[in-house]
């Protein structure tokens, strides 16, 4: 490995190759609140329309004439496809029932990840394929969207989806001959509302996630309206029986969990995206009983061993408290506070035998704090610094299997001992196909516009001089109370061997600090959220690792909205940006299925001060002409169920009538979604094409 050498190009590739032809402009006007907004592309919304596909796919042969173009772009590829083929397998998603630990198994050079059983963590030679998406569809278009086992563990559901579209539908196996029962139910899974199933104790049914059926409602409402039905073994899908939800809000998404004895059902019922939840619980005398309404600000909820559920409650406490409620007395006047609100940001609990498990956020990297059922404190499990808690499992007794990564390790399983307070590796560790042992991870805070001190994770080989001039790369997202968590990526390999520096930011909007950060970057103060990562950009420049010139941002998703404020809200500040799935016409989104889900977190046009706050940072319409906007890659894809693809169209014929002189470039992937499912070989591939990209925008060969 070795770091090269850096020369900015004297002739931009943009001047070499054709530009796409111009976009027709079809103006449309609307007003809202007294303010006339015009839309010239609103006809790229339309992706039926036969003259929207030609102008796709004229863009996507642009991209690639460009990236194929690129010097390093076929090395990097090669480079790219053997770190990722050449992974360990990675075991995620682990479950277990009564002897048996169920996982998701990626399994390079597989496409897909199927799902297995093994008798132990410590025992990989006895694992078996249960449900191999790769024999289904050797192209990797079928993907598992979520699995449940049955609680003996004798049959598992599992959910598949097609094409990165998360519209699943619900197979059900026997665990030990592998073999598929005769059920498929329709539509428990999709990418607005999500899917979720949980079985009752004696394995003769489930309850799942139903969306209407065509027919049922307006076509317009097919996605919405998610509700809870009961399917009996050997029935058909027709005969299954409502059970909750009629109630719930158009936009509610609902995930179900059994307790271990099979004896009460859990429903999560979330009114959109914007963070608020309710419970409600289904126990022996048959009916569903709320525990909880969505004003009581509790996001989290556990079974415990001990005859309560452990929930996680923001009320008075923003950081967090646990509290519990006797299953057999489910209502929070019997609330008793168990774990009271400390310095971390709790995320969820896991109930053991005689202990309590307490994952926190502490700013991004994570930690995990122990007490006894009385709240008692008792220590903390040993992590590594900066690193991350993924999963926490539950197995037997005091003994939980924890899934924990940092930047530069990939992630393993470990046990530990509530006995004997001691963590030790497990045979489920990855191994990486890449040592990251000549980097380092430093962090700092920059100061935000308002002095709020926001954190940065700074990934560098070390030895890094800091003359101003290493080409650099800063990653953000912001929303959703999400935190940006360390996590082991392989993508950074051949950007840390050119010398660049990769830095992630954890902003306002998410959850690392808890539900006051989150609040501070949604809604009307989703503004926060992009001077918090200006901050970051200026924070970088001025302590001299880099300048405008060697400088690129990447995002996606609500980070792709990010990119899209960035680079028009501060287009003098970056060379180039990547912006994956991204939205960008905020006064459009939530008129698209999923877009109305965001209601909760971004705000609608509907009322006057959201839609200023929407109006004010919108990127899509603060394009303005003439002015050199860094140079842009967006990618998409085609069955994207979460954003619609026509963000990434509108605005990048938006940029690309601007008159700015760099590239601008849309790619679009017909077999792929939100990311969410998309084939390994797809995803070396976009990832190749945005690691050239960057080298040729930042001047390094």
């Amino acid at each position: 490995m070795h770091i090269g050498k850096f020369v900015l190009p004297t002739v931009a590739l943009s001047t070499i190759f054709a530009q796409p032809p111009a976009t027709p402009k079809k103006p449309v006007t609307d007003t809202y609140h007294g303010t006339t907004v015009t839309d010239d592309y609103r006809w790229l919304e339309n992706a039926s329309d036969p003259a929207v596909k030609a102008w796709s796919d004229a863009q996507n042969r642009t991209a690639r004439q460009y990236l194929d173009a690129l010097p390093q772009r076929a090395k990097t590829y090669d480079e790219l496809k053997k770190l990722f083929s050449q992974q360990s397998p990675r075991y995620s998603a682990l479950e277990y029932r009564r002897g048996l630990l169920f996982a998701m198994k990626t399994q390079p050079p597989k496409e897909q990840p199927m799902l297995v059983t093994l008798k132990s963590a410590d025992d990989p030679a006895s694992e078996r394929v249960i449900v191999d998406p790769n024999q289904i569809d050797a192209k990797g278009g079928t993907e598992i969207d979520f699995y449940v086992p049955s609680v003996d563990g004798r049959l598992v559901a599992v959910s598949m989806s097609k094409g990165g579209s998360e519209s699943g539908d619900v197979y059900v196996y026997d665990v030990a001959s592998g073999k598929q029962l005769a059920e498929v139910i329709p539509r428990v899974n999709g990418g607005t509302a999500g899917g979720s199933l949980a079985w009752n104790a004696d394995a003769s049914g489930f309850y799942y996630t139903r969306y209407p059926h065509t027919g049922e409602r307006p076509a317009a409402d097919l996605d919405f309206y998610q509700q809870v039905y009961f399917h009996k073994l050997g029935t058909k899908p027709e005969q299954d029986t409502y059970s909750l939800g009629k109630d719930f809000p158009r936009i509610a998404e609902i995930m179900l969990n059994t307790s271990e004895d099979g004896k009460y059902v859990l429903a999560r019922m979330a009114n959109g995206d914007g963070g608020d939840f309710a419970f409600y619980l289904h126990g022996p005398t048959g009916d569903w009983v709320q525990v909880t309404r969505l004003a009581d600000q509790i996001p989290e909820a556990a079974f415990g061993l001990d005859g309560n559920l452990y929930l996680l409650s923001r009320q008075n406490a923003p950081m967090g408290k646990i509290i519990r409620v006797p299953l057999n007395r489910p209502a929070l006047a019997n609330a008793q506070t168990v774990v009271p609100e400390a310095e971390g940001a709790i995320k969820s609990v896991i109930p053991a035998a005689t202990r309590l498990y307490v994952a926190d956020q502490a700013g991004g990297p994570s930690d995990i704090r122990v007490f006894a059922l009385n709240g008692a404190a008792q220590g903390t499990v040993p992590l590594q610094p900066i690193s991350s808690v993924r999963e926490v499992l539950r197995t037997k007794g005091d003994e939980i299997l924890v899934n924990t990564a940092t930047y530069l390790t990939p992630p393993a399983w470990f046990r530990f001992d509530g006995a004997a307070d001691k963590l030790t590796p497990t045979a489920l560790v990855e191994k990486g196909a890449a040592d990251f042992s000549d980097c380092e991870v430093v962090r700092e805070f920059a100061t935000s516009k308002d002095g709020t001190k926001v954190p940065l994770n700074i990934i560098r080989r070390k030895g890094t001089k800091l003359d101003g001039n290493n080409p650099t790369v800063l990653y953000g997202y912001g929303g959703y109370g999400v935190n940006l968590e360390p996590s082991y990526n392989l993508a950074l390999r051949p950007l840390l061997d050119r010398g660049i520096v990769y830095v992630y930011a954890n902003l306002r909007g998410g959850g690392e600090y808890g539900e006051e950060w989150h609040r501070a970057g949604m809604l009307t103060k989703k503004q926060n959220v992009f001077d918090d990562f200006a901050a970051a950009a200026q924070w970088l420049i001025d302590h001299r690792y880099t300048n405008s010139s060697r400088f690129a941002i990447e995002g996606g998703s609500n980070g792709g909205l990010l990119m899209g404020a960035a680079l028009t809200q501060h287009p003098d500040l970056f060379r180039a940006v990547v912006s994956h799935v991204g939205i960008y016409d905020m006064l459009r989104v939530e008129l698209q299925p999923n877009g109305a889900f965001n209601v909760t977190e971004f705000g609608t046009v509907k009322e006057a001060d959201q839609f200023r706050a929407l109006y004010a940072y919108s990127p899509y319409h603060h394009v303005k002409e003439g002015v050199q906007y860094p140079a842009v890659l967006f990618l998409t894809g085609a069955n994207d169920p979460r954003v619609d693809p026509s963000h990434s169209r509108k605005m990048t014929a938006r940029l690309q009538a601007s008159g700015t002189k760099r590239p601008v470039l849309l790619r679009t992937t017909d077999a792929a979604g939100h990311g969410i499912g998309t084939a390994l070989s797809e995803r070396i591939a976009q990832q190749a094409d945005v690691t050239a990209f960057l080298f040729d925008q930042l001047g390094v060969k």
